[in-house]
C-alpha cells in the first residue's frame, strides 16, 4: 500500500470529525464540501481502475461497505431544527467519533498489516485471484469516499425531512 490510503484517510477522518462533532449548522457549504473532497480525492488517487474480475468486484464491495458504513454513521448524527431561528443543526458525539475512528484505524491497520504482518497470504492471495495493487488500493480509497458521502447524502435527507415538517407545521398553524 502507498501514501494514498494514509492521505486519503486522514483527510477524511479530519474533514468528517472537524465538521461534525457537537452541534453545527447543516448548511449549502457542509453539504459541498465532501463532493468538493471526492472529486479531487478520487482523480489524485484512484489511477488505475479495474475493469473486470476480481478487482473490479473488490473495488465495488469497497465502495458498497464504505456507502453502508456511511450510513450507519448517519445514524448517529441527530439532525433538528432550532425553533428560535428556524436553522437546521446536527449533533455528533462520541459514538459518532468512535465509529468514525474505529473504521479508518481498520483501513489504517489493514493497510500496515499488508506491508508487515501478513504480506506473503496477502500477495498470494492477490496473485491468485488476479488482484492489482491498485485494485486493493482502490478499494480502500472508494471505501473511505463512499463512506464520506453516504453520510452526507442521508444528512441532506434529515435536513429536507426536518425542513419539510417545519413547512407542514407552520402551515398547520397558519
Amino acid at each position: 500500500m502507498d501514501i494514498s490510503v494514509w492521505l486519503v484517510n486522514g483527510i477524511v477522518l479530519a474533514s468528517v470529525l472537524g465538521t461534525d462533532l457537537g452541534r453545527r449548522e447543516v448548511t449549502k457549504s457542509r453539504l459541498l464540501r465532501p463532493a468538493i473532497v471526492a472529486a479531487v480525492i478520487v482523480p489524485l488517487y484512484v489511477k488505475h481502475p479495474a475493469t473486470s474480475g476480481t478487482g473490479l468486484a473488490l473495488e465495488l464491495g469497497g465502495a458498497a461497505l464504505g456507502l453502508l458504513l456511511g450510513l450507519a454513521a448517519a445514524a448517529l448524527l441527530k439532525v433538528r431544527r432550532e425553533e428560535a431561528t428556524g436553522k437546521i443543526h446536527t449533533h455528533a458525539g462520541a459514538a459518532y467519533a468512535a465509529l468514525w475512528t474505529g473504521v479508518i484505524g481498520a483501513r489504517l491497520a489493514f493497510s500496515y498489516g499488508a506491508q508487515h504482518w501478513f504480506t506473503e497470504s496477502l500477495g498470494r492471495w492477490m496473485m491468485t485471484h488476479q488482484v492489482t495493487v491498485d485494485a486493493l488500493t482502490d478499494t480502500l480509497v472508494l471505501m473511505a469516499i463512499t463512506m464520506m458521502l453516504g453520510r452526507t447524502g442521508a444528512m441532506a435527507a434529515k435536513r429536507g425531512a426536518v425542513a419539510g415538517r417545519a413547512g407542514r407545521a407552520h402551515a398547520l398553524a397558519a
